[in-house]
């Protein structure tokens, strides 16, 4: 006998429904660029550089903290600069089955504190051209720091670093009546 009061039966049923859309053509798409992802690779790539290039032409670029500065920056700005070009011609959505957000999370989430240790070490060097490197190393900071959140947000909500991916669930209850006491 059911206890007084408890429901003698209780169907719940959830329904998850997925649907991926990509497009496995390679093609040049410039607006990829004026997305926020695009925009802040744009700006590592390009800070990455600078950052470089200032720290090389130093007269103290000879110094281990140069040399860790130059170090970050030249794999950041390869790295970055890659993922780029796989974004600009829909390399990444090609291959939309490689957990791309989640290697990019991981990159950006490392990047960043050595970024921001390495413009810190470029700061104490008492050279402008390691002030220059300094600054473009915290702005490389900032963008690396902002899209690893992005990445960590698109991960979470199981999105695709190219193409759409729409999921939808739905959950129906069932309860038996009531009586009546």
């Amino acid at each position: 006998m059911a206890e007084a009061g408890f429901p003698g039966q209780h169907t719940t049923t959830t329904t998850i429904t997925s649907s991926t859309t990509v497009q496995t053509n390679i093609r040049f798409d410039s607006s990829y660029m004026q997305t926020l992802p695009g925009i802040l690779k744009v700006i590592q790539v390009g800070a990455s550089l600078l950052g470089f290039i200032s720290a090389l032409c130093s007269s103290f670029s000879h110094l281990s903290k140069s040399q860790y500065f130059m170090w970050i920056s030249m794999i950041a700005f390869w790295y970055t600069g890659i993922l780029l070009g796989f974004y600009l011609f829909h390399i990444v959505e090609k291959f939309y089955k490689i957990p791309w957000l989640k290697m990019e999370m991981c990159f950006t989430c490392l990047w960043a504190p050595l970024y921001l240790l390495a413009a810190i070490l470029a700061i104490t060097v008492e050279d402008s051209a390691h002030y220059a490197a300094a600054f473009f190393g915290f702005c490389a900071t900032a963008a690396y720091a902002l899209d690893a959140f992005l990445k960590w947000r698109g991960v979470r909500a199981g999105g695709l670093a190219q193409g759409t991916r729409v999921v939808s669930k739905q959950t129906t209850s069932v309860a038996p009546p009531r009586e009546g006491y």
